[in-house]
């Protein structure tokens, strides 16, 4: 039995996110039907490194799995990509040891959003002041299950092309809804809805009524999983 590491790139905007469910289309059950495909109609059962929200992209998203299949693991890509959509490629595969998993082996991840052009100055200002080992339950949606709120930040950086800003978020993990919690709380600081200044307090006050929008999904990218 063989573990492959496969890297991929899509648009997510026809996909409601990278989860199989029932009654919609999802980047992972387009992946799995493709691996089927190409693997002689054997069921491949795909890990994948994130849970991406509906209309959510990627640029280096990584997935595992086992097949016992004999196929060149270089050759899986340009297989795999003729039995999925033109929205979602296939970019890179190789083998890996038996203990590595998509999900559980990630150290840390990098995610982008893009926004229209608002102040960057105050943007950065507040941003800097998410850096670092936080509890960050002022940013988690009120209806995520998670436990284990302290996150650490490694950088975000904000960086301006044209009328487009686009903020990069890299952090050791993500609570649900966090990078698009943090980055709605910044469009806001960045156009004066909120003041950029409270940003320490509303940080502290563990509070999600203190922070701003959720951003929408369709800015966000998944840029880079590191392992």
């Amino acid at each position: 039995m063989r573990n492959i590491k496969l890297h991929l790139m899509y648009d997510g905007t026809a996909y409601h996110g990278w989860q199989m469910q029932k009654n919609v289309i999802t980047v992972q059950q387009v992946v799995e039907e493709g691996l089927s495909k190409i693997f002689g109609g054997n069921r491949v059962v795909v890990h994948g490194c994130s849970r991406t929200d509906a209309g959510v992209h990627a640029r280096d998203y990584v997935c595992s799995f086992f097949t016992e299949a004999k196929i060149p693991a270089e050759k899986i890509p340009f297989a795999l990509n003729t039995c999925m959509p033109p929205d979602v490629r296939a970019t890179f595969a190789e083998d890996m040891p038996e203990t590595f998993h998509a999900q559980f082996s990630a150290k840390s991840k990098i995610y982008s959003y893009t926004v229209l052009k608002i102040d960057i100055e105050k943007i950065r200002y507040a941003a800097a002041l998410l850096e670092g080992k936080h509890d960050f339950r002022t940013f988690m949606s009120i209806d995520a299950t998670q436990t284990v709120f302290v996150k650490n930040m490694y950088s975000i950086n904000v960086s301006r092309e044209g009328d487009l800003i686009t903020f990069a978020l890299h952090a050791d993990g993500y609570l649900y809804n966090m990078v698009r919690i943090i980055c709605g709380t910044l469009v806001f600081m960045g156009s004066g809805v909120l003041n950029y200044l409270d940003m320490p307090q509303v940080l502290a006050s563990l509070d999600r009524r203190r922070a701003g929008m959720t951003a929408p999904p369709q800015g966000l990218v998944l840029e880079k999983v590191f392992y």
